[in-house]
C-alpha cells in the first residue's frame, strides 16, 4: 500500500526530517538512508518500523542540518595546512609552476577545518522520537488509502454477486433450451428416442453443465472477502489467496457455459476479479 509521512523538528542541535514513503510489496522491505552519524540508529528504528508496519517496500530517509551555535569559530589545523602546502611545493618543484589553488577548495579539503565533535547522544534520542512520530502519520496516510480500497473492493463485489444473479436467473432458460434443441434434433433425424433414455441423457447433461456449485462458492468467498475489509488486522495474503479462488469459479463457469449471455457474464466476472486482484497487491 502506497503512503507518505514527513516530519521536521529544529533545536539547538540543528536540523532533522524525517521522509517516509512506501510503494507496492508483498512483503515488508525497509530501507533506510541514514546520515553516518546516524547509522547506530538503523537497529532500533527497523525494529520498531516492524511492530507497526507488516507490508510494503518502504523507503526511510533522515536529514540532518547542523546549525553553527553564536560565536562558534572556524578553527583551522594548520599541521595540515602545512602539509597541503608541502605537498603542493613538491608538484611545483616535479612539474613546475602551477596554478595557486582557490583558497574555498583547500578549506573544503578533508582535516582543514577542524570540527568539534558534538555530543550525539540527544540528537539520536530526537532522530528515534521523532521517527516514531513519521510512523504515526505514515500509518495514518496507508489508513486514509485503505479506507479509500476497501470501498472499491466493496463495490467489485456488489458488481460480482449481481453477475451470479443473472447467471442463476439465466440458467434454467439455458438448460430448457438446451433439451428443445436436443428433441428437435431428434425430430429432424427421424429418431424415436425412447422417454427413459432421453430422461437419462438430460440428467447427464445437467449435471455436467450445472453451476450452482460454482455460484454458492462465488458467494461464500465474496461473502469472506467482506468479512477480511472489515478486519483491523493484516489481511492483504487471504485477499490474495481468496482472489485465486473466485478466478477459479470463473473459469469452470465459463468453461461449462453452452450460452452466449452466461458465457459474458462469466468474462465480465474475470474482468472484475482482475481488477481486485491488482489492488489486493496494495492491501496491507
Amino acid at each position: 500500500m502506497t503512503g507518505y509521512a514527513r516530519v521536521e523538528r529544529a533545536g539547538e542541535w540543528g536540523r532533522i526530517s524525517w521522509e517516509m514513503r512506501s510503494v507496492n510489496h508483498r512483503y515488508l522491505d525497509v530501507l533506510f538512508k541514514l546520515p553516518e552519524e546516524f547509522r547506530a540508529l538503523e537497529g532500533d528504528l527497523r525494529a520498531m518500523a516492524g511492530t507497526r508496519i507488516s507490508r510494503g517496500k518502504i523507503e526511510c530517509a533522515l536529514r540532518y542540518q547542523r546549525e553553527v551555535a553564536p560565536g562558534e569559530h572556524i578553527v583551522l589545523d594548520l599541521n595540515r595546512v602545512h602539509q597541503l602546502r608541502n605537498a603542493l611545493d613538491q608538484l611545483n618543484a616535479e612539474f613546475g609552476a602551477m596554478t595557486a589553488p582557490e583558497p574555498m577548495r583547500l578549506l573544503a579539503f578533508p582535516g582543514v577545518v577542524r570540527e568539534e565533535r558534538a555530543d550525539f547522544a540527544p540528537l539520536l534520542a530526537e532522530a528515534r522520537g521523532l521517527f516514531d512520530e513519521a510512523i504515526t502519520q505514515f500509518s495514518d496516510s496507508r489508513a486514509g488509502e485503505g479506507a479509500r480500497l476497501a470501498q472499491f473492493m466493496l463495490e467489485r463485489c456488489d458488481a460480482l454477486q449481481a453477475l451470479v444473479e443473472q447467471i442463476r436467473a439465466r440458467y434454467p432458460l439455458v438448460r430448457d433450451q438446451w433439451l428443445e434443441r436436443l428433441r428437435a434434433r431428434c425430430r429432424d433425424l427421424g429418431v424415436d428416442v425412447e422417454p427413459q433414455r432421453l430422461a437419462q441423457e438430460v440428467v447427464l447433461t445437467s449435471q455436467r453443465l450445472d453451476i450452482e456449485e460454482e455460484m454458492s462458492r462465488l458467494v461464500s468467498h465474496l461473502q469472506e472477502v467482506r468479512q477480511a475489509l472489515g478486519r483491523s488486522d493484516a489481511v492483504g495474503r487471504r485477499l490474495d489467496f481468496l482472489m485465486q479462488e473466485l478466478n477459479r469459479e470463473a473459469n469452470t463457469t465459463s468453461s461449462k457455459s453452452q450460452d452466449a449471455e452466461m458465457t459474458r457474464c462469466a468474462v465480465d466476472m474475470k474482468v472484475i476479479i482482475e481488477q481486485m486482484r491488482e489492488q489486493v497487491q496494495n492491501i496491507e
